[in-house]
């Protein structure tokens, strides 16, 4: 069987910026079009271009309850779950798209 992977994500314009919660199946390619500005909406409006934190899952329903956890967060455990993975918020891109 198969085995597919998702990934909940966060993508921000700058360090401590604009915050967007995702989730995908393929996160190069989503990150990708977050990048090119081929996502309409509140990433592409805000210039949200930099992943910054991601978390794999085996199983979408996991994967959907974790990206619906943190989007009710406060943005104080937010940042902190950014900068417990990414300290200095870099751009994580390099690193998945290998």
């Amino acid at each position: 069987m198969l085995t597919r992977t998702y990934f909940v994500y966060i993508m921000t314009n700058k360090k401590h910026g604009t915050l967007y919660t995702g989730v995908t199946n393929d996160l190069v390619k989503r990150t990708y079009q977050h990048k090119e500005g081929q996502v309409e909406g509140f990433t592409h409006k805000h210039g949200l271009k930099h992943l910054v934190w991601y978390e794999p899952f085996d199983d979408i329903e996991q994967a959907i309850a974790q990206e619906k956890r943190i989007k009710r967060w406060r943005r104080e455990w937010k940042l902190q779950l950014i900068e417990k993975k990414n300290p200095d918020w870099g751009d994580l891109w390099e690193e998945i798209n290998k």
